[in-house]
């Protein structure tokens, strides 16, 4: 605490001697903060009266100034105070050799400073990087394992890019204890919400002013609030991706689909590999294309499995007495929309495909794969039961 006072008392003496010399003949100084009781000196230009002003300015209460003014002989000269812009003058070195791509998906990185140049990366919303040279059309940049050019008709600097990456960039916090916990309010007594682990990561709400300790995070899906002593804090800033890395994630994406994909049809086979075969049902040619219409209306789309187990339901709610024919299932009031609808007359009119038509036949032989399931719903509801592709049986 001393050493700041002494800092700030120096710089209120460098000020005044500075503005005193620069004054002709004699004149009046007059020192001004948001402190009413700050009392007002009266100088003169002699040498005695500077001694004056370093000796009555080093009694005032200097902890409270901040930008303060000095008038002097009808000139006024700023004293800012040390703290005061600490803090902007580290933000500002920090990012004075920063870039960012001011675009909303992505700017190419070139191997030269031009337009023909080959494309060696891509520098996307929220990537930072480096900047190792620059003319008036062209910046040369690094960033992750990218090095080239971009051109500056697409990017922002200094302050600018620092305010873009406080607008697209998340802010994390990572919990530096376990059992950290997160409360509904910015206060000790509020509910807790949730518990983090140490090592967890929360999303920082950046827009709420944190000065009074608590950071508004969102973790797990819960809003709340937790200390800022107990977590770590850094932005989220991205690096440009080569062409190779970029090409690398999207074969193993497509890796990633492929194998999806293939636990899906696996299992849909364990399914149908579970049919059973009942005793059939006996059916008219109108009562098989009545089926195979309402199939198609209803999981044309699907694996024949798919199909197959919307003729399984039918059949299922005729055995159980749901009516007494495969009309009367298919037509009874709320069951079916597509039947109260008229899709299903008219698909029937025109002839419904061949896999559902065979589906229909296969259904009404007496094969179930669905364990005699008598309803379906779209998979996507999450009710529990059997789920052959985008549909689940119960």
């Amino acid at each position: 605490m001393n050493s700041n006072r002494n800092l700030k008392k120096k710089l209120i003496q460098a000020s005044a001697l500075c503005a005193c010399a620069a004054m002709l003949g004699s004149g009046a100084a007059a020192f001004n903060t948001a402190d009413a009781s700050l009392k007002t000196v009266s100088v003169t230009s002699s040498a005695s009266a500077t001694a004056g002003i370093v000796t009555e300015m080093s009694d005032l209460q200097v902890d409270s100034l901040s930008n303060a003014v000095l008038s002097v002989g009808g000139s006024d000269v700023m004293v800012v105070s040390a703290d005061a812009s600490s803090t902007e003058s580290a933000v500002s070195d920090e990012w004075a050799n920063r870039l960012m791509a001011n675009v909303d998906e992505f700017l190419y990185v070139r191997d030269s400073a031009s337009e023909e140049g080959a494309v060696v990366g891509k520098l996307r919303r929220g990537d930072v990087a480096q900047i190792v040279s620059a003319d008036a059309e062209w910046t040369q940049i690094t960033s992750g394992n990218v090095s080239g050019y971009v051109s500056n008709a697409y990017v922002v600097t200094g302050a600018d890019a620092k305010a873009l990456a406080d607008s697209v960039c998340d802010t994390i916090a990572t919990a530096q204890t376990g059992g950290l916990r997160i409360r509904s309010e910015a206060s000790t007594d509020a509910d807790i919400v949730a518990v983090a682990a140490a090592g967890d990561i929360m999303t920082v709400d950046t827009s709420r002013d944190s000065s009074d300790g608590w950071l508004k995070v969102m973790f797990d899906g819960q809003e709340g609030y937790v200390k800022s002593e107990f977590v770590s804090v850094e932005q989220q800033l991205g690096s440009a991706i080569t062409i190779e890395e970029e090409q690398a994630q999207i074969a193993a994406a497509k890796a990633a689909a492929e194998k999806k994909a293939a636990e899906k049809a696996a299992a849909e086979t364990k399914v149908a590999a579970a049919k059973t075969q009942k005793a059939s049902v006996a059916a008219s040619y109108d009562d098989v294309t009545l089926l195979a219409a309402l199939i198609q209306c209803e999981a044309g789309r699907e694996s024949y499995d798919g199909q197959l187990a919307v003729g399984a339901v039918v059949v299922n709610r005729l055995r159980r007495g749901y009516a007494s024919s495969v009309y009367g299932v298919i037509y009874q009031k709320g069951q079916f929309s597509p039947a109260a609808s008229g899709a299903v007359a008219s698909v029937a009119a025109k002839g419904p495909s061949s896999s559902c038509m065979q589906a229909a036949q296969e259904a009404l032989s007496g094969v179930d794969n669905t364990g005699g399931c008598t309803n379906f719903r779209p998979a996507s509801r999450g009710c529990s039961g059997i789920t052959i592709g985008n549909q689940t049986f119960y």
